[in-house]
């Protein structure tokens, strides 16, 4: 069964007087329990296609289906900027219930809020959205499970330490564990390592194999080769489009892309 499927996705941006085209009809599926690698260069658009699949972003054109059902409204109907109006939307609201609840987000820089401690940050993820009532009669099971993906992480130590004064690889496991606090179906990670030395980053994904084999699916974009094959299938987007992977690389992922340019050997 699928996780995810995205069709003829199309993302452009204007610059100037010309348009930038970034995805160009991209089609994707995402198998349930798979952990999948979206390589290019920089610029090349997967950044994008990460946040167009996890309903952070809008597509001009195309569509992506969770449980079979679309995330986008019709692109006649489509807004790309969100207004405070949009809250009201069925459409933007279950975009909203979305991300809450199925999704989770992993980034290049973190993004903790500064001022709260580990703890704090992770049970930020589980707060957001929750009346004050809802919440009174929550808490205590979200700070279990705050501190039991805390400890699953490593750092049952740090509940009350600060990002300042915490390491990049501890920063970035506290963003795993926020991402993580409320059981996601998806976990978007967008160039999980990319702010970490070596060591830090194999941490990090052999923290993510292991959350992997446990049935967690996981779609991440990365530069990195070497990062990449911690994942059980590669794909290349290059020129706005994803491509089967090229010679020597993971094969399986010719059966989940739509329509694709030539591949040249």
């Amino acid at each position: 069964m699928n996780e995810l499927e995205a069709r003829g996705l199309v993302k452009q941006y204007e610059m100037g007087r010309s348009n930038l085209v970034v995805l160009h009809d991209c089609d994707l599926l995402i198998p349930r329990g798979s952990f999948t690698a979206i390589m290019g260069k920089s610029g090349s658009g997967k950044s994008t296609l990460l946040h167009i699949l996890g309903a952070l972003d809008v597509p001009q054109d195309g569509q992506v289906f969770f449980d079979g059902q679309p995330i986008f409204a019709p692109p006649a109907q489509r807004r790309h900027t969100t207004g405070i109006g949009d809250v009201l939307s069925p459409v933007e609201r279950r975009r909203i219930r979305l991300r809450r609840t199925a999704f989770g987000f992993v980034f290049q820089f973190y993004h903790l809020l500064p001022e709260l401690n580990v703890l704090e940050n992770v049970l930020l993820a589980r707060m957001i959205g929750a009346s004050a009532w809802r919440w009174l009669s929550a808490r205590a099971e979200a700070r279990r499970d705050a501190l039991a993906i805390l400890q699953r992480v490593g750092l049952e130590q740090r509940l009350r330490h600060r990002p300042a004064e915490l390491s990049g690889g501890e920063r970035q496991r506290v963003a795993i564990a926020r991402a993580l606090v409320h059981r996601p179906r998806v976990l978007f990670a967008d160039e999980p390592t990319g702010n970490l030395d070596a060591e830090a980053g194999a941490n990090i994904m052999q923290l993510l194999h292991a959350l992997h084999r446990e049935g967690q699916t996981i779609v991440m974009v990365t530069h990195d080769a070497q990062i990449a094959q911690y994942a059980d299938r590669v794909l290349r987007l290059e020129h706005g489009r994803l491509i089967a992977p090229r010679r020597g690389e993971d094969a399986t992922a010719r059966t989940t892309l739509g329509p694709t340019p030539p591949i040249s050997t």
